[in-house]
């Protein structure tokens, strides 16, 4: 029986994978449940398990993940604050199924200079697809990773037609039901460039060689192409659920959480390249990645401000990407990363963001 503490147990990956230890009891034990700041949900997923550790908020959740005994650390912590609760379960010899990009993404060598090979297992639709597909073959035999991205709720529409866009229209995802932050990162495509960090810390390919390709059906979670020409994809209907019991008991899987295509039914899924016009963020983000250091935590905080404005009316859509890519380019990353580096850096660009808002027209 694989032991799980879930952090973020009460936002959408922790109660589906609740869901799937509760489908599933004999094969996993709750152990440890962290909530953000939902003390009421919290205290009544501990009474439905019968967990007896809890923590609220990141610090305690880091506390939680050293002192309790488990096999698998499910992080699906939103934000950065992730961060500590990261490290603890790597530190602690834990699998950590990691749902929280932004710890991975913003700790950088912090982070994968502590995983042990196969320590850390993705929990993103995309990247579980990758680390599924990669089982194909040898990674001296990967020629590119293709992440799939649904286009979001823009797809086609022209760098122009996008000033005039309103927060209830990037909030209309046809696919996936997230919260604020996420669903406009999908909108503007910032969420595809951080994940096109994550597979290069991840799978430790080249950002050459990581590529995004718009798939609106989002049956094709993503894809990996070898030297020989062939190309592995996974594909199944739209469900985290699967994603998630690959990393509670990975490389193992586990039987009816989410339900198989439909063969006998006519259908069509179409591929098209991305628009790197209308679409600046994804080209950002590996400019970013590359920089390396506290670049992507200045990336990602700018970005996180940049949100809010926009939601406040304070930006137009297009603006958050430009702003982000403003504080992106003033910024002077320090020679070490330490999270005492990375504290500071994400405070400044999120004062050097909001500095950036307040001095541009209001749309």
């Amino acid at each position: 029986m694989r032991r799980v503490i879930v952090l973020g147990s009460t936002g959408s990956i922790g109660t589906q994978a609740l869901e799937v230890i509760r489908a599933h009891h004999r094969r996993f034990e709750v152990v440890g449940l962290a909530a953000g700041s939902d003390r009421e949900g919290l205290e009544r997923q501990a009474s439905d398990f019968g967990v007896e550790h809890t923590a609220l908020g990141a610090d305690e959740a880091e506390q939680l993940v050293r002192d309790v005994d488990a096999d698998v650390v499910l992080n699906g912590i939103t934000g950065s604050v992730g961060l500590g609760p990261t490290l603890a379960a790597l530190e602690a010899g834990r699998t950590l199924a990691l749902a929280n990009k932004e710890s991975l993404i913003v700790g950088g060598d912090l982070v994968t200079a502590l995983a042990a090979p196969g320590q850390i297992v993705p929990v993103d639709s995309e990247h579980s697809a990758i680390a599924q597909a990669l089982r194909a073959g040898d990674r001296t035999e990967v020629r590119r990773l293709v992440l799939t991205a649904s286009g979001g709720p823009f797809r086609g529409r022209s760098r122009d037609s996008l000033a005039a866009v309103t927060p209830a229209e990037a909030l209309a995802h046809p696919t996936w039901d997230m919260g604020r932050v996420v669903t406009t990162n999908s909108a503007t495509l910032v969420n595809k460039g951080l994940e096109v960090i994550e597979a290069h810390l991840l799978f430790g390919v080249p950002y050459d060689d990581i590529e995004v390709v718009v798939h609106p059906q989002s049956i094709v979670h993503s894809m990996v192409e070898f030297i020989d020409g062939s190309t592995i994809a996974q594909a199944s209907p739209p469900d985290m659920r699967l994603p998630i019991s690959l990393g509670l008991d990975w490389p193992h899987r586990v039987g009816g959480v989410g339900r198989p295509l439909d063969w006998r039914a006519a259908t069509s899924w179409s591929f098209e390249p991305l628009d790197e016009d209308a679409f600046p963020a994804v080209a950002l983000a590996k400019r970013v990645g590359t920089a390396g250091r506290t670049y992507p935590a200045v990336f990602n905080a700018a970005n996180e401000q940049a949100v809010d404005a926009f939601h406040d009316g304070r930006l137009s859509f297009p603006q958050i990407v430009g702003t982000v890519e403003r504080v992106v380019e003033a910024h002077e990353a320090p020679d070490e990363l330490t999270r005492e580096t990375l504290a500071a850096a994400e405070a400044w660009a999120r004062d050097a963001a909001d500095r950036a808002i307040a001095a541009q027209p209001q749309p």
